[in-house]
């Protein structure tokens, strides 16, 4: 499996059978560059902001999986779980799905412009988590302690950070940067391109990886 980060909080999951891109953003939005030629089968969007859903920056006619449910895209197992934008039961900034991608015997979650942590229910109803992909900039989203919160709750073998202050970005204003995750985790995070795993390479414990867009 490659995952390839886009920028912002989107990625593009990658397996032997397909691949999926996680909320592609509108450039003029978002005020970054949305890389060329992103070729997927299918897009998950986690809420309906310009920020996270612009198909049309994805190739290859993808089908659009926009909201909780069971789904299957070229043999990748694709699951929506209900949650919300805020800590408010998404009376602030409405609901947010998590996503949790299977492909070549990985799991990967997405949680989206995720609000609050997570009840027990919903933690034993995502499972083992391989890869997690998390925010952790704020004000939008969880911030870096509460992400580190989720962190332990779920308990997957390497943290992706998205969704933080990065120049360029218009509302990079409001958002903590990465360091204060770091900080925060108290793990050095290895810095890659892209991520190229498998199961028999995950790490037994949990491993912070940055990726570069």
């Amino acid at each position: 499996m490659e995952i390839k980060y886009l920028g912002h909080s989107s990625f593009r999951i990658k397996g032997k059978t397909g691949a999926v891109v996680c909320d592609p953003f509108n450039p003029e939005a978002v005020g970054l560059k949305f890389p060329k030629d992103v070729v997927a089968n299918a897009v998950t969007v986690s809420h309906d902001h310009s920020d996270h859903n612009d198909l049309s920056q994805v190739l290859g006619n993808p089908v659009r999986i926009a909201g909780p449910g069971e789904y299957e895209v070229s043999q990748i197992k694709i699951f929506g779980y209900p949650s919300f934008h805020d800590n408010d039961n998404g009376l602030k900034r409405g609901k947010n799905t998590i996503y949790v991608i299977k492909t070549d015997g990985v799991a990967v979650c997405h949680l989206g412009d995720l609000g609050h942590k997570l009840a027990d229910q919903l933690i034993e109803e995502l499972g083992n988590i391989d890869i997690l992909l998390i925010p952790v900039g704020g004000f939008y989203t969880i911030d870096a302690k509460e992400a580190v919160e989720v962190i332990h709750q779920i308990e997957p073998r390497i943290v992706i950070p998205m969704h933080y202050q990065k120049g360029g970005l218009k509302e990079t204003e409001n958002l903590l940067p990465l360091a204060v995750f770091v900080k925060e985790m108290g793990k050095t995070p290895e810095t890659l391109n892209k991520l190229n795993i498998s199961v028999d390479k995950l790490p037994s414990e949990t491993t912070v990886v940055v990726l570069e867009q």
